[in-house]
């Protein structure tokens, strides 16, 4: 079977895609519809009036004097007497919905304002559109408590408010919205408990990303774990239970005076006398534990003399490393009850570390919860000399010590400037961790997907097409020099440094898990196949690598799910709105700002593509991948001359060959 070409499967995406004949054709599909005297004068004044009263760009051109019902973005009724459907998605809309306009349309079935940059509260008149089914209004800037008037809408079957900045709690009146399938709150600052949201007929539901506390109610634990993770304090059925990070210390054990008997006695002791005993009492008391704690203190000392550490971590050599990094510790407590003496204790560091602490160090640590994901929680420790490290505190761990100490060794080979290094581990029965840099600047899920208040700063397009590079070029080490699937590639495992350089983080973990690794590990960007299979591949690491090329690119998170009503995943909703013409609609509008990007944008896209490709065959290999990149990534100097805008930036780590400068096509792996 003769494979096509990346380019030769696009070629009609690159051919349709220009703003100007995207605009041009929607006015003219409008433009030929059947004109009847039948208008919806009232719905048309309050259109005209929220237009005039709300800042936008210039694609919107409403006329006058022609039919509400001829105009872009709006649909009406079989009569023309009313406004079905207001659908003005990306279209720069500023600021607050004045009230009094959209809230006269009371026949309206489907609002979508998403993609926006409008703020406020929602106006209190959205109470009147009882008939609204779909409410989109996502990505934008909106704030405040959940809009009051939505618990009265009560034919809505999907919400999607995700993405902006609501407050406060989330009412328990949602329940009265008897008919939603799909509610997303997704993304936001919503705080306090969950309430029990029992909807029969809900089949999608997210709140992850905001500030929930408590257990998840039994109504809800039927959703997946992606659908709470990012609530630092939020736990229960599907996220973990609410344990401490590491279980606190067990107190030396301490000799306690003989209580004084009391005797029954006519006569109380004197005020004096109390005093006299309760000085004396507590004097001795505080002696004997001052001297028990130094007699444990000297025996210590000398049973386990520590070497000393620099104030700050230094790298150290190999030799010094292996000696002095992996002793063992006294403490008594250890987080596997059911390993021996010896391995209990061990935190085991890879050849060629900089770090200089044990596992004692590593309890005493503050911690802070930085991500729970479905194969365990991520901390941020702080130890007392001041190193900051991540700890990944790993669930249902289903292989064995000495299969997962092979697994570890081969992972911490792994030398990339693109890859975060993995520094150490720790195995018991009950506690598997893994030790690694961390990464001040966050993850790429963080970065593109943060908070979009007013002090956002966008990512950028060149910002983009770096960090795509970056992370094409740690992925394909861990293909060519590692031969290591990665298995888990998605935004929130692509980490960032101070100046945005990304490297891969979290790879080569599923032989961890065993065969029964269940498919929602890497939901929203898994192969097809591996639903199926429940086994990641090179081919399936490169799918996923598309799926965040379109992420980039959309400013889409793939388990956002509401895309479009359909609610389809993120390679068929970018499929489906390119196959109908409308390209421009596929990019993230915060790119709309960027001038002379377009062809660059389309020429990712159709490497994006070819790496979604439903075959595994049919998709290239990474290597490829980052040659494609590397070809497109080229910008005009002010000279005139070419110059990779990724050759203004560091390039570390081993790239690979770079061929002949022709168009970015699917090549055979």
């Amino acid at each position: 079977m003769t494979r096509k070409t990346a380019s030769e499967n696009l070629a009609p995406m690159a051919f349709h895609f220009s703003f100007s004949r995207f605009l041009f054709l929607i006015l003219l599909s409008f433009s030929f519809k059947n004109r009847v005297d039948s208008e919806p004068t009232q719905d048309k004044q309050a259109l005209l009036s929220f237009l005039s009263q709300t800042p936008h760009e210039n694609r919107i051109q409403w006329n006058a004097s022609d039919s509400a019902c001829n105009w872009v973005g709006v649909e009406c009724d079989a009569n023309r007497s009313a406004v079905y459907s207001l659908r003005l998605p990306g279209v720069g809309l500023v600021g607050q919905i004045p009230a009094g306009t959209l809230g006269r349309l009371t026949q309206l079935r489907v609002l979508s304002l998403r993609s926006n940059r409008l703020s406020g509260d929602i106006p209190q008149d959205f109470s009147d559109l009882k008939l609204l089914r779909s409410i989109y209004l996502q990505n934008n800037l909106f704030s405040g408590e959940f809009p009051p008037s939505f618990s009265g809408l009560t034919r809505l079957t999907r919400l999607d408010i995700s993405f902006n900045n609501f407050t406060g709690k989330i009412p328990f009146s949602v329940n009265n919205l008897t008919h939603l399938t799909r509610f997303y709150l997704h993304n936001n600052s919503f705080s306090g408990n969950l309430p029990s949201i029992n909807i029969p007929s809900l089949t999608d539901f997210n709140v992850s990303n905001n500030n929930l506390n408590g257990s998840i109610p039994t109504t809800l634990e039927r959703f997946p774990g992606s659908a709470f993770t990012g609530n630092i304090n939020l736990c229960g059925q599907p996220l973990t239970p609410c344990n401490p990070f590491f279980p606190s210390p067990s107190p030396s054990p301490v000799s306690t005076p003989p209580a004084i008997p009391s005797r029954k006695s006519s006569k109380k002791l004197s005020k004096a006398a109390i005093i006299t005993i309760s000085v004396v009492g507590g004097g001795i008391l505080l002696l004997i534990l001052l001297g028990l704690i130094l007699l444990l203190c000297l025996r210590r000392r000398r049973d386990h003399p520590r070497p000393a550490k620099p104030t700050k971590p230094a790298p150290r050599s190999m030799g010094a490393s292996a000696a002095a990094e992996t002793g063992t510790s006294s403490s008594k407590d250890d987080m596997g009850s059911g390993a021996g003496e010896g391995e209990r204790n061990k935190l085991v560091f890879f050849d060629g570390g900089v770090y200089s602490f044990d596992l004692e160090d590593l309890l005493r640590a503050s911690a802070e919860v930085l991500g729970k994901g479905s194969i365990g929680t991520s901390y941020k420790a702080v130890l007392e000399e001041g190193t900051t490290v991540v700890v990944k505190r790993l669930k249902d761990v289903a292989v064995a010590k000495k299969e997962f100490e092979m697994q570890m060794e081969m992972l911490g080979k792994i030398k990339h400037d693109n890859v975060v290094p993995l520094r150490a581990y720790y195995y018991s029965k009950d506690e598997k961790l893994l030790v690694s840099d961390f990464m001040p600047a966050g993850s790429l899920s963080a970065l593109l997907h943060g908070s979009r208040g007013s002090g956002r700063t966008p990512l950028d397009w060149d910002n983009r097409m770096k960090i795509a590079l970056a992370a094409a070029r740690g992925l394909a080490h861990l293909h060519v020099a590692g031969k290591i699937v990665h298995g888990n590639i998605k935004s929130s495992n692509i980490l960032l440094r101070p100046d945005l350089d990304a490297c891969v983080s979290d790879f080569g973990l599923n032989p961890l898990f065993g065969a029964s690794t269940p498919p929602n590990r890497v939901a929203g960007y898994r192969a097809p196949e591996v639903v199926e299979t429940r086994k990641v591949t090179f081919n399936s690491d490169v799918y996923s690598f598309g799926v965040l090329l379109l992420e980039l690119l959309t400013g889409k998170a793939p388990n956002q799910a509401s895309l479009g009503e359909e609610g389809i995943d993120l390679p068929r909703w970018v499929q489906s709105v390119v196959r109908e013409e409308w390209t421009a609609e596929v990019f993230d509008v915060e790119l709309m700002r960027y001038q002379n990007i377009e062809e660059e944008m389309v020429q990712l896209l159709q490497i994006a593509m070819a790496c979604v490709s439903t075959v595994p065959d049919q998709r290239p290999a990474i290597q490829e991948v980052v040659r494609m990149i590397e070809d497109m990534n080229r910008v005009e100097t002010d000279d005139g001359q070419r110059q990779s805008s990724d050759d203004r930036s560091k390039s570390g780590g081993h790239t690979p060959p770079t061929g002949s400068r022709t168009p970015p096509a699917a090549a055979t792996p």
